[in-house]
């Protein structure tokens, strides 16, 4: 047994061709794809109004602008809109994207059911995700789960990131008690404040506020 109705929503044409041909190989015949998020809501919108809708939808993350305008400019907004229509639907995403954070919020956030990195090895990779995502798994690849679980090992609160992405901002760490101050947010001390941003660099072994923007900007923190 396996999927019958899939929908690939890929805007680079060689790609969209290459899941195409993966998705055949699994010998799934009913398959539609679009190469663009608003295109792909309508196929949701139309197979649900015929009672044929799809089991799966796989989805870069990602989309180009070009000439033709968008309402959904990417695969996150367009997998919130069809999650509306449709919640039970299978969810897959097949992108380049590597931050650790950004692909966590997609399962936290959108309920995902597996993420596929392009890149080497990426079509046995997609193969694998279509199977164990048929089978009532999340699928994530090894190197993937080792980073978010890294991630999460550590959790980043609302006030951590507010600190950190006012210094990504050029904020001197001497000024960041007045803007909190000034949108109510506590604690607002000059010591608290070095307090914390001390602790997170030594949890996380970093020297310095510097290298702790550029941390959480890998992970997509901020």
């Amino acid at each position: 047994m396996m999927f019958k109705k899939i929908l690939i929503a890929e805007d680079h044409e060689i790609i969209n061709l290459s899941v195409q041909r993966t998705v055949q190989d699994l010998e799934i015949a009913d398959t539609d794809h679009v190469f663009y998020c608003d295109d792909a809501l309508e196929k949701i919108k139309k197979a649900l109004r015929e009672n044929t809708p799809y089991d799966l939808i796989i989805t870069d993350l990602y989309y180009d602008d070009d000439h033709r305008p968008q309402n959904l400019k990417n695969g996150k907004e367009m997998i919130a809109a069809v999650k509306q229509l449709q919640p039970e639907i299978k969810v897959i995403f097949f992108s380049a994207e590597h931050k650790s954070g950004v692909i966590d919020s997609l399962f936290t956030e959108l309920n995902i059911d597996g993420f596929v990195r392009k890149g080497r090895n990426d079509a046995k990779e997609l193969k694998k995700a279509i199977d164990t995502v048929f089978n009532n798994e999340k699928y994530l690849s090894l190197d993937l789960k080792q980073d978010i679980k890294k991630l999460n090992s550590f959790e980043f609160s609302t006030y951590d990131i507010t600190l950190v992405s006012l210094l990504s901002q050029g904020v001197f760490q001497k000024n960041i008690p007045t803007f909190l101050q000034n949108n109510n947010i506590k604690p607002n001390s000059l010591s608290s404040i070095e307090k914390r941003l001390t602790h997170l660099k030594e949890e996380l072994k970093i020297n310095n506020n510097e290298q702790l923007v550029a941390f959480c900007k890998d992970l997509g923190l901020i």
